[in-house]
């Protein structure tokens, strides 16, 4: 079993031009010259946007290789660049979900935690600009998961500390 560390939020530079931001290849080189022990682990990762106070998850990827080699690639930037053009203001951060110090992660758990945060995510962001492994099931417990609101009952908020949701 692999246990993954979480790191961030961390703030993730930007090109401020006369009149929008954006990140470029520059910007992911300098988001790992300032966190080097980063840049050569694997794992996941959510860009965010941090406004108003709180954050929202905006996309979850996986670095099956290193976050240095996948999370700044055109694809990627493409989805900061469009998270940036929907917000005029707040902060682009970025979490890492890390393999432990010295080991990498397999694959199949990396695919395994990449499937929990995109539902995770979903959960709290219909809007999520992942595509892949979005479908989400059609069921809920009311209280606990994808429940429709309302105040849990006190039956729900004991199974949701018992399953340390």
């Amino acid at each position: 079993m692999s246990e993954f560390l979480v790191s961030g939020p961390h703030s993730v530079p930007v090109y401020k031009g006369k009149v929008g931001r954006i990140v470029r290849v520059e910007e992911g080189n300098e988001f790992f010259a300032s966190h080097p022990s980063l840049k050569g682990k694997n794992g996941c990762y959510i860009f965010a946007m941090r406004s108003g106070g709180g954050i929202t998850p905006m996309y979850v990827g996986k670095a099956t290789k290193t976050f240095g080699q996948e999370c700044f690639t055109s694809h990627k930037l493409g989805k900061c660049n469009e998270i940036l053009a929907d917000y005029s203001r707040g902060s682009l951060v970025i979490f890492l979900f890390e393999s432990p110090t010295g080991k990498k992660a397999p694959i199949y758990q990396i695919d395994l935690l990449e499937n929990f945060l995109i539902q995770s995510a979903l959960s709290v962001n219909g809007q999520l600009l992942n595509i892949k492994k979005t479908k989400q099931e059609k069921w809920s417990i009311r209280g606990l998961i994808r429940s429709s609101g309302g105040k849990p009952t006190k039956a729900a908020k004991s199974a949701k500390s018992m399953l340390g949701l």
